[in-house]
C-alpha cells in the first residue's frame, strides 16, 4: 500500500508542477507581448527585439521559415561560442566583467529617458584661428614649405588609406594597430582636422569633415585603447569644433566620449586601459605591472573631460577625472614621485618605476594644463604640480659628464641615465609652466627647459640623418646616442619640436626656428616618399630602412608644431589656448568653473 500512497503523491505533486509551469509560461508569454506592444519603439530598447516580428506572423512563407531557423541556429551558435569564451576566461576577469554588468545595468537604467539634446553653451572666446602670417618673406616660405609636407601627408592618405586609420606609405594602403581595436576608424583624419584649419587647407578639412558625418561610428566591436582614443579622438574632435565651429565635431565627440564611460566601472574609479566600445567591458594591457593600469594613461584625460562637462551639462565627466586626482592624492609616494603603474581593483602601486617619459610623462603635462585651462583657478592643480616636479628635479634630473641636462628613469631603486625622444617634450613643459612657479624660480625653470631642449637638439644632432632615435644614452664615453638596435628608430615622432616651438614662444631665441628648420628638412629628405612619410628603422644609417607607418600624429603634431614654430605668436596664442597632449588645441575656459564645482 505504502507504494500506492507514493504514486498518488507524485501525481499530485506534477499536477501542482504543471499548473506553476503553465503559470510562468503565460507570465512570460503576457510579458513577452507586453513588451513587444506597450515599449516605446526607440533604438535604446532595441534589446528587446528578440525577432519577434518573424514569430509573430502566423502565415509565414518557407524561405521566412528557413531564413528563421538560420537565425534561431546562428544564434545557439553565438551563444555556444560566448559560453566557451566565458569558460576561458579567469575567475578575476568574470568577476571585473560582473562588476562592469551590474554598473552597466545601472547605468542603463538612468539612460531610459534616450539622449537629451545638448544644451546650449557659449562658445569660449576664441582668439587667434586665423592666419598667424610671421612677416619676414624668409620666414614665410619656410612656413609654406610645412604647409606643402602636410599637403603630401594628407593626400596620399586620401588616396591610398582613407578610412582606415593611418597609411602604409610604401605599401600604399591602410594601416590598424590594436590601440585601435584594428577597426576603421579614419584616425588620421579625426587627428589632422585642426591642422588642416589652422593651415588654411579647408578644401582638405571639408573631405575630412564630410567623412566624419558619413561615416565615424563608435557603435563597433572593437576594443580600444581608452587613452589614445580620449587624447585623438575626443581632442580632435574637440578642437575642430572650437576652431571651426561646427556641430557635428561636438555631437560625435560626446558620442565617443558616453562610450568610454563603462571603462572607468572598476573597483577604484581607476578606469581600465581598454574598453569595448559596443559592450563597454573593459580590461588591462597585459604587459603592464601585474594587471596595474598606467599613470600617463589615467592621469591625461582631464583636459578633455572638463571640456566634456562644460559642453554637455552632464557632471560625470568631470566627476570622474576629479575622482582620480583626490585617490592619488591620498595615496603614499616613494620619494614624492608618481610609481608609472597603478592596480585599478586594489588601488596599489605597481612596481616603482618612474618616469617622465612614455607611461608617466603626460600626467604631469596635464596638472600644469588643468591649472591653464582652469584659467589658472585650479590651485590644486598647481600645486601638485610644483611638487612633483620638486620630486622630479631631485631624484631624476642629472647632468652628464659633457654637461647635457638629462631626464633619467627610476627604476628598482637606481637611476637609469637613459632618456626617450618621448621625454623630450618636458623642455616645452618647463618652460609653459615657468610663470607661476613657486619661490621666484620662472627664470630657473626656463632655463630647464633651455638646457633639454639643448640635450635634445645634440640627440639630432650626433645622428647620420639628424632625426633623433628613440632613445638615448649618457654612459661613460657616449652620451645623447642610442646604443640598442632597436633604439634607434625615428617614427615622425613630435615631442623635440614641441619643446622648440616652447621654447620659441616663450624666448624667440632664432636658434629654436633654425633647430626645427634642420629637423623639418631631415623628415623631408629621409622620411618623404611617393606615397607620403615613412618612419625609418636605423637614424645612424646612410640608408636606413622605412618602418612603412604614416602616423597620424605627424599629422596632428609634428607638422603643427613646425607650422606654429614659422608662424606669428598670434596663431593660437597660449594665454587662450591650451595644447592636449596630441597637440590639440582647446580655449581656456573663463569663468566656467562655478559649473564645474
Amino acid at each position: 500500500g505504502a507504494s500506492k500512497s507514493d504514486g498518488n503523491k507524485t501525481s499530485t505533486l506534477r499536477l501542482s508542477e504543471k499548473f506553476i509551469l503553465l503559470l510562468i509560461l503565460s507570465a512570460f508569454i503576457t510579458l513577452c507581448f507586453g513588451a513587444f506592444f506597450f515599449l516605446p519603439d526607440n533604438s535604446k530598447h532595441k534589446r528587446f527585439d528578440f525577432g519577434l516580428e518573424d514569430v509573430l506572423i502566423p502565415h509565414i512563407d518557407s524561405e521566412k521559415e528557413a531564413s528563421l531557423r538560420d537565425k534561431i541556429r546562428a544564434d545557439h551558435e553565438r551563444a555556444l561560442q560566448e559560453a566557451k569564451e566565458k569558460l576561458r576566461k579567469s575567475k578575476e576577469e568574470l568577476k571585473a566583467e560582473i562588476q562592469t554588468e551590474k554598473t552597466k545595468v545601472v547605468e542603463d537604467l538612468k539612460k531610459k529617458d534616450g539622449p537629451k539634446p545638448l544644451p546650449p553653451v557659449p562658445m569660449p572666446k576664441l582668439v587667434g584661428v586665423k592666419d598667424g602670417d610671421p612677416g619676414d618673406p624668409d620666414t614665410k616660405e619656410k612656413r609654406d614649405k610645412i604647409r606643402e609636407m602636410m599637403k603630401h601627408a594628407w593626400d596620399s592618405y586620401r588616396q591610398y588609406g582613407w578610412g582606415h586609420n593611418e597609411l602604409k606609405p610604401i605599401a600604399k594602403k591602410g594601416h590598424s594597430t590594436n590601440i585601435f581595436g584594428n577597426s576603421q576608424m579614419g584616425a588620421t583624419i579625426v587627428d589632422a582636422l585642426d591642422t588642416l584649419y589652422i593651415m588654411g587647407l579647408h578644401d582638405e578639412f571639408k573631405d575630412g569633415q564630410e567623412w566624419i558625418k558619413q561615416n565615424l561610428d563608435f557603435s563597433v566591436n572593437a576594443e580600444v585603447s581608452v587613452f589614445e582614443v580620449n587624447i585623438r579622438f575626443i581632442g580632435g574632435l574637440l578642437a575642430a569644433y572650437y576652431l571651426s565651429g561646427q556641430e557635428v565635431f561636438k555631437v560625435k565627440a560626446v558620442q565617443l566620449a558616453e562610450k568610454l564611460l563603462p571603462a572607468f566601472n572598476t573597483p577604484t574609479g581607476i578606469p581600465w586601459a581598454m574598453v569595448n566600445l559596443k559592450s563597454g567591458v573593459g580590461r588591462n594591457w597585459g604587459w603592464a605591472s601585474a594587471g596595474s593600469s598606467i599613470l600617463a594613461e589615467f592621469g591625461t584625460l582631464h583636459m578633455e573631460f572638463v571640456h566634456l562637462t562644460y559642453l554637455t551639462g552632464n557632471p560625470a565627466y568631470y566627476q570622474k577625472v576629479m575622482h582620480i586626482r583626490k585617490l592619488l592624492a591620498k595615496m603614499d609616494r616613494p620619494n614624492g614621485l608618481y610609481p608609472n603603474y597603478l592596480n585599478p581593483r586594489t588601488g596599489r602601486w605597481g612596481q616603482h618605476h618612474t618616469s617622465v617619459g612614455g607611461l608617466g610623462d603626460s600626467f604631469y603635462e596635464y596638472l600644469l594644463k588643468a591649472w591653464l585651462m582652469s584659467d589658472k583657478t585650479d590651485t590644486e592643480a598647481r600645486k601638485t604640480y610644483d611638487d612633483a616636479i620638486e620630486a622630479i628635479e631631485r631624484h631624476l634630473i642629472r647632468k652628464s659628464n659633457g654637461g647635457l641636462t638629462f631626464i633619467g628613469e627610476w627604476k628598482n631603486g637606481h637611476l637609469e641615465r637613459k632618456m626617450g625622444h618621448l621625454t623630450c617634450f618636458a623642455g616645452g613643459m618647463f618652460a609653459l609652466g615657468a610663470d607661476g612657479s613657486p619661490d621666484d624660480k620662472a627664470g630657473h625653470y626656463l632655463q630647464l627647459g633651455a638646457e633639454i631642449a639643448h640635450t635634445c637638439h645634440e640627440s639630432y644632432d650626433r645622428t647620420v640623418l639628424k632625426l633623433g632615435p628613440e632613445a638615448f644614452k649618457f654612459d661613460s664615453g657616449l652620451e645623447a646616442v642610442a646604443v640598442r638596435q632597436n633604439e634607434k628608430y625615428y617614427i615622425l615622432r613630435p615631442e623635440v619640436i614641441e619643446t622648440y616651438w616652447y621654447m620659441w614662444r616663450f624666448t624667440h631665441d632664432p636658434k629654436y626656428r633654425q633647430w626645427g628648420w634642420e629637423a623639418a628638412q631631415a623628415i623631408d629628405k629621409y622620411c618623404r616618399v611617393s606615397g607620403g612619410f615613412s618612419g625609418v628603422k636605423d637614424v645612424y644609417s646612410s640608408n636606413p630602412t622605412y618602418d612603412d607607418v604614416q602616423q597620424s600624429f605627424f599629422l596632428a603634431e609634428t607638422l603643427k608644431y613646425l607650422y606654429l614654430l614659422f608662424s606669428s605668436d598670434e596663431l593660437l596664442p597660449l594665454e587662450n589656448w591650451v595644447f592636449n597632449t596630441e597637440a590639440h588645441p582647446l580655449p581656456v575656459l573663463h569663468l566656467v568653473n562655478q559649473h564645474l564645482k
